[in-house]
């Protein structure tokens, strides 16, 4: 079992940036998948970015590529986005995942074996 803790979220304008953290324990950091999903009230929840074991291989959602960037420090056991351009839409829990199975990131959360508690980010218009 991989244990996860998100932080960095909080309230920023549109345009402003975020960085956000999620802190990785209990099995190696480097052998296993990693992604960043989100959930905004009302709606169900979507795959954001996803990184692979290596940090070589990255993937995103439409609707961030240009302004958010996944990264991973496997030293530190930390994954981590930059978000950048916030738009008020971006208004969500975000969430970090593991995906111990998996070298290479999924979109589909289902995957996903470990999920951090949330950490919410608010964009004003």
């Amino acid at each position: 079992q991989v244990q996860l803790v998100e932080s960095g979220g909080g309230l920023v304008q549109t345009g402003g940036s975020l960085r956000l953290s999620c802190a990785a324990s209990g099995r190696p950091f480097s052998s296993y998948a990693m992604a960043w999903f989100r959930q905004a009230p009302g709606k169900d929840r979507e795959f954001v970015a996803g990184i692979s074991s290596s940090a070589r291989t990255t993937n995103y959602a439409d609707s961030v590529k240009g302004r958010f960037t996944i990264s991973r420090d496997n030293a530190k056991n930390t994954m981590y986005l930059q978000m950048n351009s916030l738009k008020p839409e971006d208004t969500a829990v975000y969430y970090c995942a593991a995906d111990r199975n998996r070298y290479t990131s999924t979109i589909y959360g289902t995957y996903y074996d470990d999920w951090g508690q949330g950490t919410q980010v608010t964009v004003s218009s």
